[in-house]
């Protein structure tokens, strides 16, 4: 695949340097195909695609033993760029070794995603069927990244056109009239289906609420801060719990089953004094008592026993105290499989103790990366088309959950216009796609390659393992062995300089490496 290190200087060079990519991409580099560069003045450059051609790393063929490949993208224009090699018996004499120990197992991992909200949906629907066809491909397709996970707001975010819920009759206790919104039936879940059809292996799907319907909360609103009413084990909350049951029995008239609920989106934002958008406040106190005693019950009882749930989904800053309130109590514990967590002020605790100390604490529980966006904050605000930093950022935040027990990884919103919406309430922030629906086309930002190199390489049971380095340096890296037996090690190098190094896997062999500046590398060999 070509590395482009280019500047846009006009339509015309476009064209030539596609013609050339296509050329280059067909004769050399099989199934695949290279990214179509263009500039908006970032750090880096975008992917354009279109109805006819889109970039893709192809199928994954795994190399044969004593062989391994390598994919690069960089600040410079690389994407997923591969490469391959014949592993040596012997040191290269590298400074720098980094050695793989199977020996040391942690983790398994669950898969890596998005978001179909409302305004991914309405955006992936603006564009022609060819051009969707391609978003879709492009994310989950054997040919794409490969996601495999795929969050649903129940019922209207902020990244909507209006505020709505399933069940808006006031005192329907019995929700004799709930009823899924056009959102659903007419945008999310054809593309669900789609979406399922590209891809080689079933989705996991999990599900989030951002507001109950406004006659159960104290503040009478969708938006703000205000709980249910009354305390859990009351007609409010046991309706609201048969809502989460409602909500699963309506997809699965479609064929769509979720993997895993979570007990509500951000739950702290609803505790917060005029808060602009959808909410719904639960101290973990009162998050503990619900499960306990209202939707535990309700999804052990309903025909969808299987579906998961997952407690928190907010900001990891929050652990290991809410999970020491809920997990703590064994009637509310009993019902809980995971605990989601937000990106946003990660860079506020240390990681490991958060997460680590969680794991440590409630080994048995899973964590799980359920959202995050970059340009949410009010000094980087919106879409940055081609910002390499903002790509590093995730590229950084899933090294480092996933280096503390994280099973996996959610973008945010799927694709967003040029604006960062729709959003009813103007909070616009980034997508690793963002569409230009006037021109028929997308972009492919930096974040989506970074979550490329996780997601295309690490299968649903991959086993995280030891790696250590030689000595200190700017390398991040974290290791893990594949169901089949294929190592994948990933190397991000945030610095301005280009780093050698080596890897050692003992009784299997060497790999001499350059880790270029401002880049990330996914290495694959196979063990056996």
């Amino acid at each position: 695949m070509a590395q482009w290190r280019l500047q846009y200087i006009g339509e015309n060079t476009m064209i030539l340097l596609f013609l050339l990519a296509m050329t280059v991409s067909q004769s050399a580099a099989g199934d695949s195909a290279d990214c179509l560069p263009r500039s908006f003045g970032q750090s880096s450059v975008v992917c354009e695609c279109n109805s006819t051609y889109c970039d893709s790393p192809g199928v994954l063929s795994l190399p044969s033993k004593g062989q391994y490949l390598s994919f690069l993208s960089s600040r410079a224009g690389a994407r997923l760029q591969p490469g391959s090699g014949t592993l040596r018996n012997s040191s290269t004499g590298a400074a720098l070794v980094l050695s793989i120990n199977p020996a040391q197992k942690y983790q398994r991992i669950k898969g890596f995603g998005g978001a179909m909200t409302d305004a991914a949906a309405i955006n992936i629907l603006s564009l022609s069927r060819a051009t969707q066809d391609q978003l879709l491909g492009a994310y989950f397709s054997k040919e794409g990244i490969q996601y495999t996970v795929v969050r649903v707001p129940m019922a209207s975010c902020d990244f909507s056109t209006r505020e709505y819920t399933y069940a808006d009759t006031p005192d329907d206790f019995e929700l004799r009239k709930f009823s899924l919104a056009k959102e659903d039936t007419e945008m999310k879940i054809p593309l669900l289906q789609r979406a399922q059809a590209l891809s080689p292996q079933p989705l996991s799907l999990f599900a989030s609420p951002w507001s109950a319907p406004a006659w159960m909360k104290t503040n009478g609103d969708l938006n703000g801060k205000g709980t249910l009413k009354g305390e859990p084990g009351n007609k409010y909350h046991k309706t609201w719990a048969q809502y989460y049951t409602r909500f699963l029995d309506e997809y699965r008239r479609y064929n769509l089953s979720f993997w895993a609920v979570t007990a509500e989106n951000e739950p702290t934002a609803g505790l917060l004094a005029n808060y602009s958008f959808q909410s719904l406040g639960f101290t973990a106190e009162r998050q503990r008592d619900f499960i306990a005693r209202d939707l535990g019950p309700a999804l052990a009882r309903s025909a969808h026993p299987a579906t998961q749930l997952l407690i928190l989904d907010d900001n990891r800053l929050l652990l290991p105290y809410w999970a020491k309130v809920v997990l703590s109590d064994l009637q509310a514990a009993r019902y809980v499989h995971g605990i989601a967590v937000h990106w946003y002020l990660d860079g506020l605790v240390p990681a490991d103790l958060s997460l680590g100390t969680t794991h440590r604490l409630f080994p048995e529980y899973y964590l799980f990366g359920s959202e995050a966006c970059v340009g949410s904050m009010p000094w980087d605000r919106g879409v940055w088309l081609g910002s390499w930093e903002r790509g590093e950022q995730y590229s950084h935040d899933i090294m480092q959950d996933l280096n503390h027990y994280v099973t996996g990884w959610t973008d945010w919103n799927l694709a967003l216009d040029q604006g960062g919406g729709p959003n009813w309430v103007k909070n616009f922030v980034d997508s690793s796609v963002i569409v230009d629906a006037s021109r028929d086309v997308f972009y492919k930002q930096p974040t989506f390659y970074s979550i490329a190199h996780f997601s295309k390489f690490l299968d649903a049971g991959s086993q995280r393992v030891g790696v250590s380095s030689s000595h200190d340096s700017a390398l991040e890296v974290t290791a893990f062995i594949r169901p089949d037996a294929v190592a994948t090690l990933i190397v991000l190098n945030r610095s301005e300089e280009d780093l050698q190094f080596e890897v050692q896997d003992v009784g299997v062999g060497v790999i001499p490496a350059v880790s270029p500046a401002h880049s990330i590398m996914t290495l694959l060999w196979p063990r056996e």
